[in-house]
């Protein structure tokens, strides 16, 4: 079964796009499709309508819950954000298919120390933090048919990233492995994390270069460049 992955772009950001995309397809040993969230597409398409947040620290802030949207509502597809970089197959994640839930993720309890993130964007802190930065979206449950792209564009950030869409019981936990904070989590006892997220801030920055696994993340993005 392939599996469909939406990645969060950026224009400021698409080296971290593609290093994403590069190291999830080595890893993945089933077939997987691969597609960037697009702020102007969606917006050309009269799919997304909100007005510009100036809160929103990337452009897929919002549209990242189109996910169930642009896979038709239909089979699980996988979410995440542009700055990450990915060891562990994902095939891996297909054991996580309970009909019941609506979403699973990494339940982190994250309330980062910074001011500032990335590129000088506000770090921000809310209840269920980074929850929303990778989904496994099941597309037809009830609760994930809600998200529509007019309640999409209509709710609050809260709403949508706490999932206050779903219920409680419908939110499924995964590893901390596939969402592994850097500069947050430990490491693991062995290996690498299944995916490192770079959430506040990556390799592709100038005062990022100290990161953990940062001279991987300099090789794949060389290897992309070639």
């Amino acid at each position: 079964m392939e599996l469909k992955v939406y990645i969060g772009w950026d224009s400021r950001e698409d080296i971290a796009y593609q290093v994403a995309r590069k190291t999830l397809l080595e890893n993945a040993s089933i077939p997987v499709t691969v597609e960037p969230i697009k702020l102007d597409e969606l917006v050309a398409n009269d799919l997304y309508t909100r007005d510009i947040d100036p809160l929103a620290s990337t452009e897929f802030t919002y549209s990242r819950f189109f996910v169930p949207h642009l896979a038709g509502y239909e089979g699980w597809a996988l979410f995440c954000d542009c700055d990450f970089m990915f060891f562990g197959d994902v095939a891996d994640l297909q054991q996580y298919n309970d009909p019941d839930k609506a979403v699973y993720c990494v339940q982190h309890d994250y309330t980062p120390k910074e001011a500032v993130k990335m590129d000088g964007q506000a770090q921000t802190v809310y209840p269920r933090k980074n929850w929303s930065s990778f989904m496994l979206f099941n597309c037809g449950h009830a609760s994930t048919r809600q998200l529509t792209p007019d309640l999409v564009n209509r709710e609050s950030g809260a709403y949508l990233h706490r999932m206050q869409w779903a219920q409680d019981e419908e939110i499924g936990s995964i590893p901390t492995a596939w969402n592994w904070l850097e500069g947050w989590n430990e490491e693991p006892d062995s290996g690498k994390p299944n995916a490192v997220h770079y959430t506040s801030g990556g390799p592709w920055f100038d005062n990022y270069q100290n990161v953990a696994y940062a001279d991987i993340w300099h090789q794949k993005a060389a290897e992309f460049k070639d």
